[in-house]
This record gives C-alpha cells, structure tokens and sequence, in this order.
C-alpha cells in the first residue's frame, strides 16, 4: 500500500496510526536522508557539485539549505533527483522484500511523481487544502513561505492526487475521526492482503 499527499498533509500522522496497528512503515523521506548519510558516495557528489558550505558543522548534508537551492534553480533539483532517485528506489525495494506483515505502507510525498508508483498495489491519499498545507508547513519547519510554496508546486496537484487515489484521507477532519478512517482502511487492507496470498 502506498500513501502520499503534499507536504503538510498529514501523512506522518496517519502512518503513526497503522504503525499502532501493527502495519510496517517503510518512510521515503527517512530512506532520502539514510542514502546521503556520510560516508557515501551520494553526498561525496553533492559535496564535489556544491563545495563544503552544503554540509553541516558536522559533516552532514545542510538539509534546509540544499533545499533552498534546489527548489530556487529547476537545473539543480533536477540533478539531485537523478542522483538520488535511483539509490532511494532500490533501498526502498529491499524494505518492501523485507515486509513481514500482511500488508506494509510506503510513505511518500512523491510516490506518484517517481517511479514509487509502481511499487504499491494501492493508493492512499492524505487530502488537505493548500492553506493548510502551507500553514501547516510553515509553523512545522519554520522554513521561508517561498521555499515552502515552491515545494507545494512541485508536488502532484491536489486534483492528480485525488484522480491517482484508491482511498483519500480528508485530514482536515478531527484527530478522533482520523483514527477511526484508519482503523476501517486496515480492516479492508487486511482483506485485500488475505485475497492476494
């Protein structure tokens, strides 16, 4: 199963939810920062492309300025995706070949605009409006309003999230309403998984 939806939807909120269910999460934004942990050749390329100012103090990819650059120059987002895409897809393979459970999730942002896609049996989308998203964003990672739309933009539309879905979760609703839909959406995973085996 697959679950995505824009940055500040509220997809970390729901995984945690079927994470107490017993469900194996396999989270690509944690897979993006393991492939560039130091030392690996990732960020030894990042390093050669940006200089020492893209680390931290510490040696690690400065992730908030790295971020900046890449959603303010299309040429250098471009470049970190093909660099970075490939290592992130075959480390995330091998979780999903690793699942022990009935079914696992892969949480992703860009499940739909990668080649993730074809990793999942279904879609699972976390539904927010784009104010929410971005007030969401923007009290969660203090980060710059521009940076933060930009992000949002380059994201699958809302509409291509909603087309692409097999269930949607509205996140907009209460806490109390969001562990109940999650509690129904397993049962029906279940299901599905006991169907397949």
């Amino acid at each position: 199963m697959g679950l995505t939806g824009g940055i500040g939807s509220g997809k970390s909120a729901i995984a945690g939810i079927f994470a107490e269910l017993g469900v194996e999460i396999i989270d690509a934004d944690l897979v993006a920062r393991e492939v560039v942990e130091p030392p690996s050749p990732a960020l030894d390329a990042i390093r050669a492309r940006h200089g020492e100012q893209i680390l931290t103090a510490e040696g690690t990819l400065d992730r908030p300025r790295m971020r900046k650059l890449v959603f303010a120059i299309e040429a250098e987002r471009a470049w970190l995706e093909n660099l970075l895409h490939p290592l992130i897809d075959a480390r995330i393979r091998q979780r999903i070949a690793a699942c022990q459970g009935a079914y696992c999730m892969l949480v992703s942002p860009l499940l739909l605009e990668t080649s993730q896609r074809r990793l999942v049996d279904r879609v699972l989308v976390a539904d927010v409006s784009k104010q929410t998203q971005l007030q969401r964003s923007l009290l969660r990672d203090q980060g710059e309003r521009a940076t933060i739309e930009a992000i949002i933009d380059a994201q699958a539309s809302r509409e291509e999230r909603l087309r692409a879905a097999d269930e949607v979760i509205d996140n907009e609703d209460p806490p109390s309403a969001l562990a109940a839909r999650v509690r129904d959406l397993h049962t029906g995973y279940l299901a599905i998984a006991k169907a397949h085996e």
